[in-house]
Parts: C-alpha cells; structure tokens; sequence
C-alpha cells in the first residue's frame, strides 16, 4: 500500500489549521478529492478496494455512500469491478433529500433490489459520523450494509463507530501510514 499511501501523501495531505467534518480542529488534513479525481489516484483506489472486497470475501450487490467523498471511489470500484465480471452499480447518499423531482435520498436505486447488501464507502474516516448517516439512510430505504471501507482512516474513533452499528470496517491506508511515506 506504500504506493497509494505515497501518491495520497503527495496530492492529499496538508499541514495547518483545520476543522475536519466532525467539528474535531486538526493540524494536518487529508483532502483526498485531489487523489481520488487524479486518474492514478482513483485507478489505484479502485484496484486496491476490489482487491480487499475479494480477500475479504465480502458477498456485496453494490458499492457507494454519502456525497461527495464516496462518489468517485463508488464509480471507479464499480467500473473495476465490471472489469472482472463483477456486477456492482454505484449509488450515492444524498446529504439531504432532494428538494424537486422524486424527493428521493438515495440516487441509483433503480440498480438494486430491496434488501441488497452494499458496502459503505468512505473517503477518509475520522469519527465516522458520515458513514453513519449513510447507512442509516441505507436500512431506512431497505438496503442491508454489510460493511463498511475507506480508503484513509484517522485512527479518530470511526471504527469503533462502525463496530457499534454492527458492522464490520476495512481500510486501505492509515494516516500514520501517508504521514511516514515519501
């Protein structure tokens, strides 16, 4: 993962005064757009998720989670997933429901069945508080989250978050991990 780490290091990571999603002051951030809308980034993202999901053997029908962090990583993984004769559509978490049309908060539903078990993607985890609105939102429209992954987690209490909820949490890359890569 050094590679990954490496790349997210050079396009992600900052040093200065934060306050991060959670409300928490940091000062380091990790804004991993940058790596997850660069076409190296989001190939090896992609790679290394579809990698993870087969060791795992995590038995998912789609991949997404709350926008915008989740929206590329869930895009990507679904193409590499394709690319092996996988079947994973992408959906995306509305932050709030949409104020015109179908009213709807998840977008891509018309993909998958009710009851289907999605992986919640997150792009970095701190506290874990934005997988928690997603897969909240997921059972409330009848979807079943099986587990949840990130691509940088914090070490902030985000797993611990997930394992309250019942749900199992992998990561591709500690913070730790892009701080010490070169």
């Amino acid at each position: 993962m050094s590679k990954l780490a490496s790349l997210v290091r050079k396009l992600s990571y900052r040093e200065g005064d934060f306050t991060l999603a959670s409300g928490k002051k940091s000062n380091f951030y990790v804004d991993l757009k940058a790596t997850t809308l660069h076409p190296e980034g989001i190939f090896q993202i992609a790679e290394a998720s579809f990698r993870l999901i087969s060791e795992k053997k995590l038995f998912i029908d789609a991949v997404g989670g709350l926008t915008l962090g989740a929206d590329p990583i869930a895009t990507a993984l679904s193409l590499s997933a394709r690319t092996a004769g996988v079947h994973w559509p992408a959906f995306i978490v509305r932050k709030e429901a949409k104020g015109h049309g179908t009213g709807k908060y998840i977008e891509g539903v018309e993909n998958l069945r009710v009851g289907a078990r999605v992986l919640v993607l997150e792009d970095v985890v701190t506290t874990g508080g934005s997988g928690i609105k997603a897969i909240e939102r997921l059972r409330e429209a009848g979807f079943n989250p099986v587990a949840v992954l990130s691509v940088v987690d914090r070490g902030e209490g985000g797993a611990e978050a997930f394992k309250a909820v019942g749900l199992p949490y992998f990561y591709l890359a500690t913070l730790a991990e892009i701080q010490t890569s070169r």
